[in-house]
């Protein structure tokens, strides 16, 4: 039963059973034994120690922390649509109260601090409402820590927050006051189901193998300081030499008798031993990535390649589409129906928040399918052509991109027409020209003494004797006022075309 005026009081803050501080650390010393212990105390429903390492891991492992934080990113990063639960004025009216709800900074918050459930096996956040202004609305979304709740012995899906009234078993949650996040990784118990408990024995093997490592380079990374002493060396001789031999891998100076020597020896073999551990560490990393993003491919760079790229791309999709489905369940079972009820009253339908993976358009086949089937006639809605390719409808005063705008087409001209008027149109000149040629008579009293002449020599000297005897036979009068007339003519037809 809903009691409204417990719903702006906190209820799950720290108390003297509800430590934030904690017991102390569960990951420092961690061995197999102990880490095998903690997770049998875990599936039997004391999940302190548990919960207390799943926190650590995140903060002591780099790998395991940024691909956990990808997993998440790669869900908070979605775009949150509402869906309206009819097609009513009402349904409309109560998805818009929906929207303002996600649209309020403090939601992105909540949806960050509800994936936290993705490490841990759950997550609670408590909803602090104020009934100030017209409505009921969260002011504040408050993370718990998971160490506040416990499972009832009874009904493992059942969780309870510790409290001094019942030690043992817990309080119920108050309703319409948690938003409670259990993700459903596998089948079974909500508190075996956090990836922190896949990764634990991963993350015990790489501590291990880190130590080891770091062992390994104590002894062998630092040359071998080998110190020499001649046959008639003292006791205080070799004193003061191995004084030197130990002093002079900090502070790289000692001071030696002539008679003494300092060799540094290099161990051939250590480097390969080292990649032993290398290999072993980038081997668990590789499996943790696996266990969390689902691949490998993108959790480091490669040189020449893109490394890491946007978080929904370095994780397996189906992953991504399982946690934004769970969790909008979530957020509709927790908050939205509970908003809803408190403004609005009970509902047959609800609206609905809903989280997916945005369907990627591929541009350029659209583009192409376009510039094919468009000139074919095919009816395309600008508006969803703008839609698809992220563009607003453009304002009235805006300047536009557009084709072009290309000449109107001239005059279509027959070809044949053309041939045949340039056939039996003539201009001035050619009318000129045309007058010459009818004159042509006139050019014989020059060319055929020349002709008569070509025809009677018998060779090329022939002509040359025959050529001074032409100019008395040639009669160039008549040609050149022929020539003088047309000249005439064709000035004043310029003169004309001028004016």
């Amino acid at each position: 039963m809903v009691t409204k005026p417990k719903l702006t009081r906190e209820i799950a803050g720290a108390t003297a059973i509800r430590n934030p501080w904690g017991s102390g650390s569960a990951a420092s010393g961690l061995t197999p034994s102990r880490l095998a212990s903690i997770l049998i105390a875990a599936g039997e429903g004391d999940l302190e120690a548990y919960l207390t390492l799943a926190e650590e891991m995140e903060e002591r492992d780099p790998h395991y922390s940024s691909v956990l934080r990808t997993r998440k990113l790669a869900v908070a990063g979605l775009p949150v649509n509402i869906e309206a639960g009819g097609e009513d004025d009402h349904a409309e009216k109560l998805a818009d109260a929906v929207r303002e709800l996600t649209e309020a900074p403090e939601f992105g918050e909540l949806v960050d601090n509800a994936l936290d459930a993705l490490g841990k096996g759950f997550s609670v956040n408590e909803i602090m409402w104020d009934r100030t202004g017209e409505r009921w609305m969260p002011s504040d979304y408050r993370w718990r820590d998971p160490r506040f709740f416990q499972f009832h012995q009874q009904r493992p899906d059942e969780l309870r927050l510790m409290d001094e009234r019942d030690p043992v078993h817990g309080i119920p949650l108050a309703p319409y006051k948690f938003v409670i996040h259990k993700p459903r990784m596998k089948s079974g118990l909500i508190l075996r189901g956090g990836l922190a408990r896949l990764v634990a024995f991963s993350y015990v093997c790489k501590m291990y193998g880190l130590k080891d490592w770091l062992g390994f380079l104590e002894i062998y990374g630092i040359p071998l300081r080998l110190g020499k002493y001649g046959p008639g060396a003292n006791e205080e001789d070799k004193a003061i030499l191995k004084t030197a031999v130990a002093n002079i891998g900090s502070d790289a100076a000692a001071i030696l008798p002539d008679s003494m020597l300092i060799e540094f020896e290099q161990i051939s073999q250590a480097s390969g031993a080292s990649d032993v551990f290398a290999r072993l560490v980038e081997w668990i990393d590789r499996q943790v990535s696996k266990a969390v993003l689902g691949q490998t491919a993108t959790t480091e760079g490669t040189p020449g390649k893109l490394g890491n790229e946007e978080a929904q791309n370095e994780v397996r999709q189906d992953l991504i589409e399982a946690d934004a489905r769970q969790l909008s369940n979530t957020l509709n079972r927790d908050l939205i129906r509970p908003f809803i009820d408190l403004n609005f009253g009970p509902q047959k339908t609800y609206p609905k928040v809903v989280i997916a993976i945005p369907e990627k358009e591929d541009i350029n086949a659209l583009a192409a399918n376009l510039e094919k089937l468009v000139p074919l006639g095919l009816k395309v809605s600008a508006q969803e052509v703008r839609a698809k390719l992220g563009l607003s409808e453009p304002a009235s005063d805006a300047d536009l991109l557009g084709v072009p705008v290309q000449p109107e087409p001239s005059e279509e001209e027959n070809p044949v027409q053309q041939r045949a008027l340039n056939r039996t149109t003539l201009d001035d000149i050619d009318t000129i020209a045309e007058m010459m040629l009818d004159d042509w008579e006139e050019s014989r009293s020059i060319t055929d003494p020349i002709l008569d002449a070509v025809k009677a020599a018998q060779s090329y000297d022939d002509l040359l004797a025959l050529l001074p005897t032409l100019l008395e036979k040639v009669d160039p009068k008549a040609l050149t006022d022929s020539l003088a007339k047309a000249g005439l003519m064709a000035h004043g037809e310029g003169r004309e075309g001028e004016e």
